[in-house]
């Protein structure tokens, strides 16, 4: 059965049901838990492993202590801010990690009152559910084509990619040596050499690698690891290389958002385009949809 014979059927059940009954279903379809766990395939799965083992390898805020420029960038937050990876720690995660006492939703506004105000959660990485959303919703159909993520870290992109979508190519980059050696422990375990590679390596030595991809991916990549005169660099790079027409680039926040908070204009302009992007999709409960408005799509001109 196809999306469009699908919609038709359900839509014939739905009116078939009583008028009083019709709010009850609706609700149960929005929020029901078990509808969640008859979407759960193997390729979910097969990620959540590949999240289990990374936990039990890294410490709560899935931060390395050489990350000293991401930990110092947090500290100068005006709100404090702590690092929960969205790859390893959904929601629920963190909600019994807080009953638990481990982890904290809140800090005191002034010690010794009751007056406390939520933390501020950043993430490096995109949740499962953001990586169905993205090769699922926002990407087109990858087959034949090379995707790069910048700034792979634990990889959930790689991971992403190879389950969700049909992409030839699957590159990381990716600075720390730790996180590499993470990364192709579990491209072995998990079999996915076949069509991902993770490189030890700065994007701006890359320009090769950059004028063949055909998608470049970056999840807050630049603002929390490098000084800002690093970042305008970094941008410039990738502005003069990635250039092949069609190309698409992903980025999270948008391209606005990570420019002007380097006091830039776009430094090329005309460069990129826009693309529109369906946020009103559902992908189960799971999914938060003020980070899905976060993922946002350009086309090189």
């Amino acid at each position: 059965m196809n999306y469009s014979e699908a919609k038709c059927e359900l839509k014939q059940l739905l009116s078939r049901v009583s008028p009083p009954d019709l709010p009850k279903l609706l609700h149960w379809i929005r929020n029901s838990d078990e509808l969640d766990q008859l979407l759960l395939d193997n390729r979910t799965v097969m990620l959540q492993s590949i999240a289990d083992e990374l936990r039990a390898r890294l410490p709560l805020d899935a931060m390395l202590p050489s990350e000293t420029a991401a930990h110092h960038k947090m500290q100068q937050q005006s709100r404090p801010t702590v690092h929960v990876d969205a790859f390893l720690y959904d929601d629920e995660q963190v909600d019994s990690l807080c009953e638990e006492g481990t982890m904290s939703r809140s800090y005191c506004l002034s010690c010794g009152s009751c007056r406390t105000a939520a933390l501020d959660f950043i993430s490096h990485s995109f949740s499962v559910s953001e990586l169905q959303f993205l090769f699922q919703n926002v990407l087109p159909d990858l087959s034949g084509r090379t995707l790069v993520d910048v700034g792979s870290r634990l990889g959930a992109v790689l991971y992403g990619g190879y389950v969700y979508s049909s992409a030839s190519q699957l590159v990381g980059l990716e600075l720390s040596e730790e996180f590499v050696r993470l990364q192709n422990d579990m491209l072995q375990k998990y079999r996915l050499t076949d069509r991902v590679q993770v490189l030890h390596a700065d994007v701006c030595t890359q320009d090769v690698l950059l004028q063949n991809a055909d998608v470049l991916v970056m999840n807050n990549v630049f603002e929390y690891f490098m000084e800002p005169s690093e970042q305008v660099r970094a941008w410039r790079f990738i502005m003069q290389n990635l250039r092949k027409k069609g190309s698409l680039l992903v980025t999270v926040p948008s391209l606005q958002e990570s420019l002007s908070a380097l006091q830039q204009e776009a430094l090329q302009p005309g460069w990129v385009e826009e693309l529109p992007v369906d946020y009103d999709v559902y992908l189960g409960g799971d999914a938060d949809p003020d980070a899905l408005r976060q993922i946002h799509l350009y086309r090189v001109m």
